[in-house]
């Protein structure tokens, strides 16, 4: 397949899964910014209130309707869609530089499978941190005194006056040892045809 249709073909995957992975990460966010928020109020003798997800949850209906669960869906989007892009095609190139199995399918060892989707996992990480920067700041519940923000290019603007380039890139390292494994685990299970077997296909 040409370089160009993996891409969109990475891209419209990416676009698709954002209507379920957009109110998770959400969630997700504000359950670890409501950790926060207890600690820095425990620790000023205040009274804590425990947060679960089901309250976060009916919180946002109640006051924000179901869009209330999409915040931060285009810097979402835009973190997803771009990682896709890069993922696929240079795990396909990767992959395809590796040895092929013994039994005449063409198909790559286990090993090159896992160290090639380590190896795109980890570099598209690192590629689309700024834009997970940028989601979860605009997914706080709490956002840091005087750094609200009104969308996606005002995060960016803002993170970029008041903490340089390089508060884009925070996180980045922690990010790429989770993915890493996560997608090299991923598409060693597919060319395993782990599934297939389990479904009874094969």
């Amino acid at each position: 397949m040409p370089l160009v249709r993996e891409m969109i073909a990475g891209g419209s995957a990416g676009a698709c899964q954002i209507v379920i992975t957009t109110p998770m990460e959400l969630l997700k966010i504000q359950m670890q910014d409501a950790g926060r928020v207890a600690a820095a109020a425990k620790l000023a003798g205040k009274e804590v209130k425990h947060t679960s997800a089901m309250e976060l949850t009916r919180n946002l209906l109640r006051e924000r309707g179901i869009f209330g669960l999409y915040r931060g869906i285009g810097a979402t989007g835009l973190r997803d869609v771009t990682f896709s892009v890069i993922y696929f095609p240079l795990f396909a190139r990767l992959n395809a530089l590796g040895p092929r199995k013994n039994d005449g399918s063409g198909e790559a060892v286990f090993w090159c499978s896992f160290l090639s989707g380590c190896a795109a996992g980890s570099f598209a990480a690192l590629a689309v941190n700024p834009m997970d920067v940028v989601k979860t700041r605009l997914q706080a519940i709490n956002p840091v005194e005087g750094a609200a923000y009104n969308g996606v290019v005002d995060c960016i603007l803002k993170t970029l006056k008041n903490e340089g380039p390089l508060a884009f890139f925070k996180g980045g390292a922690c990010r790429m040892i989770v993915i890493a494994p996560l997608f090299g685990i991923a598409q060693t299970v597919y060319y395993l045809g782990v599934a297939e077997r389990l479904l009874g296909i094969k």
